[in-house]
């Protein structure tokens, strides 16, 4: 294989990698705010819970 074709090929797959890692830290950056989010939601739901006086049987 030419040297420059073999640097080209390298250079384009580097710049692939690179776009994909981007997209990736985007999606995981979505996902924990996500999970947080839905944490804080579940974990107020779950203190509301604690509080309210017992159900008479």
């Amino acid at each position: 294989m030419v040297p420059e074709f073999h640097h080209q090929l390298i250079e384009q797959r580097t710049a692939e990698l690179r776009r994909e890692a981007v997209e990736y830290r985007r999606a995981r950056e979505a996902t924990r705010r996500q999970d947080a989010q839905d944490k804080k939601q579940s974990s107020g739901e779950r203190r509301r819970g604690l509080f309210r006086k017992p159900a008479s049987a």
